[in-house]
């Protein structure tokens, strides 16, 4: 039997608190969130859109609970602050993975997962989200968003390009092999692969080979879609309630 991860049982619980409510008498956000707030864990924040009128850019941000999730590339919970989406300093980032989702649930009145990837100001992020509209009669007033932190990681300032050799130990150093494992895999001194790392850490402003993996890691996803996401993937328990 598949154990639920932390972030599912939150799902779920929204969801079922989700379906009990009637778009003849709509709820407050808070109805749907209220008993998940305390299972939020260290790596999830909860957010409410309020919907007022047709322009997205004066909707607003209610932050509900900032992650204790903390970065040096990026200080997510000053970036996600109360205020109208306009003002949100990475208009990209709301242009392409915010506001084009909460408009198709807006008009279906579903909820939708997702594993979103995508970038703000520059920096590559991934996040499962579930995104909760307000049942109603005539356009829902509210969405919850809560999200759950999967990688958060910046690219190289500069490109730059390998050799074979260098390709060669890229892979096998994402692939979590040692400098002394590849060495032996490439038939080659540790000295040598060792000295090959240093060379990229130099060239890609790596602190460590940690920070250099996440770099190259990093610019892998760089080449995926920008918004990357498993569209409009829903939760097996909403495909229940829109039969009924």
């Amino acid at each position: 039997m598949t154990r639920e991860t932390p972030f599912a049982v939150v799902i779920r619980r929204m969801l079922d608190a989700w379906i009990q409510t009637s778009p003849e008498q709509p709820a407050a956000a808070v109805e749907i969130y209220g008993g998940v707030l305390d299972m939020l864990g260290i790596k999830m924040r909860l957010t409410v859109f309020r919907i007022e009128g047709d322009d997205p850019l004066e909707w607003s941000i209610k932050v509900i609970r900032h992650s204790g999730f903390t970065s040096r590339v990026l200080p997510i919970n000053k970036i996600f602050s109360d205020g109208r989406i306009g003002d949100f300093k990475d208009r990209r980032y709301m242009d392409e993975a915010v506001i084009p989702r909460l408009r198709e649930v807006l008009e279906r009145q579903q909820p939708a997962t997702e594993l979103v990837k995508t970038k703000l100001f520059g920096v590559n992020l991934g996040y499962d989200r579930i995104l909760l509209p307000q049942k109603n009669v005539r356009r829902p007033e509210w969405v919850i968003s809560s999200t759950y932190a999967q990688f958060l990681l910046s690219p190289p300032e500069r490109r730059e390009k390998l050799d074979v050799a260098d390709e060669a130990i890229v892979q096998l150093l994402i692939e979590g092999a040692s400098a002394k494992e590849i060495a032996a895999t490439l038939g080659s001194s540790h000295r040598t692969v060792e000295h090959r790392l240093e060379k990229m850490k130099v060239r890609y402003g790596a602190r460590n080979t940690v920070h250099l993996v996440a770099m190259l890691i990093a610019t892998h996803i760089d080449t995926l879609s920008p918004r990357g996401r498993d569209a409009n993937a829903i939760h097996p328990a909403i495909a229940t309630e829109a039969e009924h």
